[in-house]
């Protein structure tokens, strides 16, 4: 199957801020040395891509331009919502260009404020894997699933329709 994120998911991740439910970006070193931070700005990017504007520049930016394998969970415990995912991505620093500029441009207000002089980068990334516990929702054609992904199963095939009955002779 290829990634295309739900109307759902764009929504909800969209104003994940606004929500009060910033989604959690956590990434590793090239030695292994895990981080995690709070992102405000992460957006559904594309089907296939979700992005953010990385301000601050810290242990996250160096890791990811080491090892780009990063996972973004949103969560969002609100009654109405209670929704959690992990995408799981690879990730890609843009310092300058396009993408960079496109990414600023759709960043919410609220974080770009925090940036006044625009000297972020936009990180862009790439889905491999959308899960929600254990329970795959998508994954990239070709893409290996972990062990402890359960995949989920197709739907039941629908019923057949009923053979058309004969008109009895008269």
């Amino acid at each position: 199957m290829a990634i295309k994120f739900t109307d759902e998911m764009k929504e909800l991740v969209n104003k994940a801020l606004a929500d009060q439910a910033p989604c959690f970006v956590t990434t590793a070193s090239a030695k292994g040395e895990p981080g995690i931070g709070l992102r405000g700005s992460v957006m559904v990017f594309d089907d296939n891509h979700i992005a953010w504007w990385e301000r601050a520049k810290r242990d996250g930016l160096q890791h990811i331009q080491e090892n780009p394998r990063i996972v973004v969970m949103y969560r969002n415990t609100k009654p109405e919502v209670r929704k959690t995912w992990k995408i799981y991505a690879s990730a890609k620093v843009y310092e300058s260009g396009p993408i960079r500029e496109q990414v600023m441009g759709r960043t919410v207000a609220a974080e770009l404020g925090q940036d006044p002089e625009r000297k972020g980068v936009a990180v862009v990334a790439e889905v491999d894997l959308i899960t929600q516990g254990n329970n795959l929702l998508q994954a990239k054609d070709g893409f290996k699933l972990p062990d402890w992904v359960i995949p989920t199963p197709p739907p039941p095939p629908a019923p057949a329709a009923p053979p058309a009955q004969a008109a009895p002779a008269r």
